[in-house]
C-alpha cells in the first residue's frame, strides 16, 4: 500500500516538473524560417533579432503588415517573401517558427519538420512545439531565460519586467572585470575556477562598499519575489 502511494506521489511530482532543457542558440550560425507576418509574427521576429540582430531569418507570408515590414527593414539578414508556404522552404532550415492562424497548416508543417528533424515552435500551441521562446532578461552580457513550461507566457513576461527592474546595470561591468581576471589567470580550468571563487568570495567579505551594494541587490531581489507573488495572485484571480 505504501509503495503504491509513493508511486502515485512520484508520478504527480513528475507531471508538475518543468523538464525543458535550457540552451542559448547562436542564431546567426544557422537559418530560421518564420511563417506569418502579422502581429504574432512581429512578436516572434522581435524576440529573435532582439537577441541576435544578425540572425538569418526567412519570412514567408501571403500578407505582410506594414509594421512588420518596417521593423524587418532594419535587419539585413531578414528576408521576406510574400507568398504561400512551399515544402521547399524547409530546405537548409534548422529552426521553424509558425505564427499564422491556420491550425491545419501548422499540423502539416509539424509532420514535415518531424520527418526532417527540424526544431519547431508554434505560437500559442504547446502540443506542437519542440521548444518554447521564453521571456528573456538582458543586462549587457548577462542573459536570463524564463520558462513556465508553456503554461503561462503572461506570467513569464511579468516576471521578466520584475527582474529587469531588479537587476542593476552594473552587473555587466562586474562580468567584464571578472572576464579580464579570468583571461589573466594561468593554469587549467579547475585552477581558474578555484581562483575566481576565491576572488569573488573576497569581494563579498572585505570591501564595505561592495557589501553594501550586494545587500541592496539582495533587498531588490527580495522585493522582486514579493512582487512576483502578488502578480501571480492577480493572474490566478483574473484567469
Amino acid at each position: 500500500m505504501n509503495s503504491l502511494i509513493s508511486e502515485t506521489i512520484d508520478k504527480q511530482t513528475m507531471k508538475s516538473t518543468n523538464e525543458l532543457f535550457p540552451i542559448f542558440l547562436k542564431l546567426q550560425n544557422f537559418h530560421t524560417l518564420l511563417l506569418g507576418a502579422g502581429n504574432v509574427g512581429l512578436e516572434k521576429l522581435s524576440a529573435l533579432v532582439g537577441n541576435d540582430p544578425l540572425a538569418n531569418i526567412l519570412v514567408v507570408a501571403a500578407e505582410v503588415s506594414s509594421e512588420f515590414e518596417s521593423f524587418a527593414s532594419a535587419y539585413p539578414h531578414v528576408h521576406i517573401e510574400k507568398r504561400l508556404f512551399e515544402e521547399s522552404d524547409l530546405d537548409g532550415i534548422s529552426l521553424i517558427i509558425l505564427a499564422t492562424d491556420s491550425r491545419g497548416l501548422h499540423e502539416y508543417i509539424y509532420e514535415l519538420a518531424k520527418e526532417r528533424g527540424v526544431l519547431l515552435n508554434v505560437a500559442d500551441t504547446p502540443d506542437l512545439c519542440d521548444l518554447y521562446l521564453g521571456s528573456i532578461v538582458k543586462k549587457g552580457n548577462l542573459k536570463v531565460g524564463i520558462s513556465t513550461n508553456g503554461k503561462s507566457p503572461t506570467f513569464a513576461k511579468r516576471l521578466k519586467e520584475v527582474l529587469n527592474d531588479a537587476l542593476p546595470d552594473e552587473i555587466d561591468e562586474t562580468l567584464d572585470r571578472l572576464n579580464a581576471v579570468r583571461n589573466s589567470l594561468k593554469g587549467d580550468f579547475s585552477y581558474k575556477v578555484k581562483k575566481l571563487n576565491e576572488i569573488t568570495a573576497g569581494l563579498v567579505e572585505r570591501p564595505k562598499t561592495v557589501t553594501i551594494s550586494l545587500l541592496a541587490f539582495r533587498l531588490m531581489i527580495g522585493a522582486a519575489i514579493v512582487l512576483v507573488l502578488i502578480i501571480f495572485a492577480i493572474l490566478l484571480w483574473r484567469f
